[in-house]
């Protein structure tokens, strides 16, 4: 979700709902780069990136670390990215060998495992209707009162729970694709008596609305309008990704019908299956993985577009996410593959609430671990309380046991007041390990182009940054001690911040959000990595 203000809880049956909802999550605004700012300097709560590099680094020598992002793809040619994106030295471009022996042809960047022979995966299911598609053929004719053994009964559980999940989420979509379509009529209405696709604030102020409808659409973009570059770049961030956001929901998320994995080919009931998928790093949508890669190390001294928080880093592109919900086998076999060729810091930017194959994915996660890796893991944006509700995957593994190397992040925002955690962001005191940056950061999309996201998307690659940093400096230092740094040298929050609960807002510490109760620092962090 590209822009948590704008698009969540926009759970819409009509015009005026989803006015209201869009003027209820405005857009906020955030100096450039602020999340490497520091906070006595500039006024806004970045980490101290810029402070670090100007008082700590300055002369000092750094190692590249490989970074993986396991995301939706990475354009390995923008001109912020191009510079640092990793070359596997093993192996010869397009030669159609796999001259490194490590099972994957032509991996030069990274590796895809929602692609094959037919193209690549752009739209999936989210694993809800996976689960429900798995039992719908075992229990759709079922009752209350059919006999069932005792795991079967378990198992008809999950079926009526997945299945209702399915129907409500379905039907909030669909309504939703009917309120924002309704807006766009009346908005595309008023354009015409314009006769103008890009008027200005000044064009709509003058203009007589002729009814409710209109005058209520009139009143949304005025008030908006001058938060955006222009109308066009409104009606994009707003209305069309909106729409789009809802109407592929009902297409491809929510429907039971649509299922795209034949594409990879791949033996999915296989989850021990390792070879498959192709050597596209980039996918057909790149957005998402390209923007959290230019948070983590976009170059620094071109004097092009944003500067990453890490100076010497290699971005690998592991591409496992879809449009929708990843799945535990691509997730598992990312991870092992990142490790297995030299990742030192992995970021996962993705989550959701079902993890069937988990046993896989946790053998994965200790296969990194044994390998010196630190895995940096999203929390989540629909501002759950990790403690009550799931976002997978999670460090603690089906044996209860608990991986060591990884880092829960959830997101903040610029300003130290109330609302530092940002309104999306997933919490948990004992679950969620830090915060950091996530709203309105400004990096790298495709096309050498820069747009502004907000999410625990942008949240974790700060974190992931932030690791590679200290690694790059202090080559020495273990993934535990990377982790004990970021962890001890958060500053700490003393002030109480706002938290919706439901309909209500609530005042709550700091600490009860996460284990530090604090946002990560560059520039504390590296101060202690120099008593290590």
């Amino acid at each position: 979700m590209r822009n948590p203000f704008i698009l969540k809880s926009l759970l819409l049956a009509g015009s005026l709902s989803f006015a209201m909802a869009v003027q209820a999550q405005a857009p906020v605004k955030a100096k450039e780069n602020w999340q490497n700012l520091d906070f006595k300097t500039d006024s806004v709560f970045g980490i101290s990136t810029e402070k670090a590099y100007a008082e700590l680094l300055k002369g000092k020598k750094s190692k590249p670390v490989l970074v993986a992002v396991i995301d939706g793809g990475v354009d390995i040619k923008h001109e912020d990215l191009k510079q640092v994106i990793w070359n596997n030295p093993k192996e010869k471009a397009g030669n159609g060998k796999d001259d490194d022996k490590n099972g994957y042809i032509d991996d030069l960047h990274g590796w895809d495992f929602i692609g094959g022979a037919k193209g690549a995966v752009h739209w999936d299911n989210v694993e809800a209707v996976r689960l429900l598609r798995k039992y719908q053929a075992q229990f759709a004719n079922t009752t209350d009162s059919t006999k069932l053994s005792a795991d079967q009964r378990v198992q008809y559980r999950k079926y009526l729970k997945v299945k209702s999940e399915v129907s409500t989420k379905l039907t909030e979509a669909q309504q939703s694709v009917q309120g924002v379509g309704g807006f766009k009529r009346v908005l595309e209405g008023i354009l015409t008596k314009l006769n103008n696709q890009n008027p200005t604030l000044a064009d709509f102020q003058k203009f007589e609305p002729a009814g409710d409808p209109e005058t209520r659409v009139v009143g949304v973009v005025s008030n908006l309008l001058p938060q955006f570059k222009d109308f066009k770049d409104f009606k994009r961030q707003v209305i069309d990704e909106a729409y789009d956001h809802y109407d592929t929901q009902v297409k491809y998320h929510y429907n039971v019908d649509f299922d795209s994995r034949s594409i990879v080919g791949d033996n999915y009931a296989n989850s021990n299956e390792r070879n498959y998928g192709n050597a596209d790093v980039a996918g057909p949508d790149a957005d998402h993985g390209s923007h959290v890669s230019g948070i983590i190390g976009a170059v620094r001294n071109n004097n092009l577009g944003i500067k990453g928080v890490a100076d010497n880093v290699m971005i690998m592109s592991v591409r496992t996410v879809p449009d929708g919900d990843e799945r535990d086998k691509d997730v598992a076999n990312a991870i092992r593959y990142a490790a297995a060729n030299g990742a030192k810091v992995i970021n996962m930017s993705f989550g959701k609430g079902y993890s069937p194959d988990k046993k896989a994915v946790d053998e994965a996660i200790k296969f990194a671990i044994s390998k010196d890796v630190l895995l940096i893991h999203a929390a989540g944006n629909d501002n759950l309380n990790l403690e009550v509700d799931k976002n997978f995957p999670t460090p603690i593994f089906l044996d209860g046991s608990k991986a060591t190397a990884w880092i829960e992040v959830g997101a903040s925002g610029p300003q130290d007041d109330k609302t530092l955690k940002a309104a999306f962001s997933n919490y948990g005191k004992n679950t969620v390990d830090v915060f950091a940056p996530g709203v309105d950061i400004n990096s790298t999309v495709p096309g050498s182009k820069y747009d502004l996201h907000s999410g625990t998307s942008m949240a974790a690659p700060v974190v992931a940054g932030l690791a590679a940093l200290i690694r790059s400096y202090y080559p020495k230092l273990s993934a535990m001690q990377v982790k004990d740094i970021i962890l001890k040298s958060v500053v700490k929050i003393d002030h109480p911040i706002t938290l919706k609960d439901g309909a209500n807002d609530k005042e709550v510490a700091f600490a009860d959000l996460c284990k530090t109760g604090g946002i990560v620092n560059a520039y504390n962090a590296l101060k202690l990595a120099a008593t290590y």
